[in-house]
């Protein structure tokens, strides 16, 4: 929580909440007037001029102060939509094993359009397109009695692709 030592009327970079206040004269927000180059979706458009996103490489972006906070309130409605019919959050890592992707089948059906690596000892890895197989087990292994249904689980999360 931000303090301050200033009488509360005094403090005004501060809210009446006590949390820090976003100004416009303080945000790092950089806009473009002219469409990215390599932009070819009006969305994609929209959000590198308007400032929220940056991007860094092909296909890989940077979320900048006002999108992150545009981001993280989109997160929070959902999180509150799906806490209020019963869900519950989980998460699962970034960096997953072959072993799943492999029943399934998607270890090969992916072919070069995901990450993969091997760590030291050999064991392959991908970064994480998607995360139904880890669902999928987890339900698999936690779910044995039909007592244990109906479940509602979901997850908010970076997906690389």
């Amino acid at each position: 929580m931000a303090s301050c030592r200033r009488p509360r009327l005094a403090c005004s970079h501060l809210s009446t909440k006590g949390s820090p206040v976003l100004r416009m004269s303080t945000l790092f927000l950089r806009t473009l007037r002219e469409d990215p180059a390599d932009a070819e979706v009006p969305s994609h458009k929209l959000l590198v001029r308007a400032g929220y996103v940056r991007r860094v490489a092909p296909g890989i972006y940077s979320w900048l102060p006002l999108g992150l906070k545009v981001l993280n309130k989109v997160a929070a409605v959902v999180r509150e939509e799906m806490d209020a019919i019963g869900g519950q959050e989980v998460a699962f890592p970034a960096l997953l094993p072959r072993e799943p992707y492999e029943t399934t089948g998607r270890w090969t059906e992916y072919g070069d359009g995901i990450f993969r690596l091997k760590d030291r000892k050999g064991n392959d890895y991908l970064l994480g397109p998607t995360h139904e197989e880890l669902f999928t087990l987890m339900v698999k292994d936690g779910a044995t009695s039909y007592k244990d249904l109906p479940l509602c689980l979901y997850q908010i999360q970076t997906k690389y692709r």
